[in-house]
């Protein structure tokens, strides 16, 4: 266990799995206290018990502001301030231009730009109560910059998060919270696998594919993120704001 975090409040939206329950193991493995968010109640309770005694989850939809502020008024009763904000819930599915329908993209949007502007709003008076500087770590993509077959609109949303992090500094100017956006590239999780959908054999021709994509060699990690994630959270990352931080093997790099 470090401290990098320790005595930091810290919340990991979409924390249950994948990326966002890597990074809040590790936050609070390096001493902050974490809250989560999950829509699923059995899932965010496997999570919080997995992440262990410095963790409370609150069951959020972070599409729907009233969940929103039931998870801030959990932090201030409890905390009462925020040091550490990572907007990670969100995903998307693939659709070719020609079946795009209006259901996906609204969907898409309300998932990964909606809810990333409303947990940061409704986050500030909170995060303006962090002693040393706060933290807010908001969840991109290398489709920020990258152009993906089938995959536009999900494309649009994290392109439009990485802006959101550039203008929300200057907004912030002054006010010590720093902004930054966390770019994996593919990371081996659920979500990755099932956009080959349920075979076993179409998810592993995709890992295959993605790994002969990327410069490193091999499949990111969760964990490959988390550690970036631990960095952008910490005081290690005082003078960086306004960036996006690529984890992605090289992927968008080169």
């Amino acid at each position: 266990m470090g401290n990098k975090l320790s005595g930091k409040v810290a919340i990991v939206t979409g924390g249950t799995t994948g990326i966002g329950l890597a990074a809040a193991k590790a936050f609070a493995s390096e001493g902050a206290f974490v809250y989560i968010t999950g829509r699923r109640q059995a899932e965010l309770d496997a999570a919080v018990a997995a992440i262990g005694q410095n963790a409370i989850g609150v069951r959020a939809d972070s599409t729907k502001l009233d969940d929103l502020d039931r998870l801030y008024d959990t932090v201030q009763a409890h905390h009462g301030r925020l040091d550490v904000l990572y907007a990670n819930a969100g995903g998307g599915e693939m659709l070719a231009l020609g079946a795009i329908t209006e259901a996906h993209f609204d969907q898409t949007f309300h998932r990964n730009v909606k809810a990333v502007v409303f947990t940061v709003q409704k986050a500030l008076p909170l995060l303006e109560k962090a002693a040393n500087g706060a933290s807010v770590i908001l969840a991109g993509s290398t489709t920020s910059i990258k152009g993906t077959a089938n995959f536009s609109i999900y494309s649009a949303t994290k392109a439009a998060v990485r802006n959101l992090a550039r203008s929300w500094v200057l907004d912030l100017k002054g006010r010590a919270i720093r902004i930054n956006t966390l770019s994996p590239g593919p990371i081996h999780t659920p979500g990755l696998v099932e956009l080959a959908g349920t075979d076993v054999v179409q998810q592993q021709g995709l890992l295959d594919y993605l790994t002969s994509q990327i410069p490193i060699g091999r499949i990111g990690q969760p964990d490959d993120v988390a550690n970036a994630a631990v960095f952008l959270a910490s005081d290690d990352s005082s003078f960086i704001t306004g960036i996006e931080l690529f984890a992605d093997g090289g992927l968008a790099q080169v």
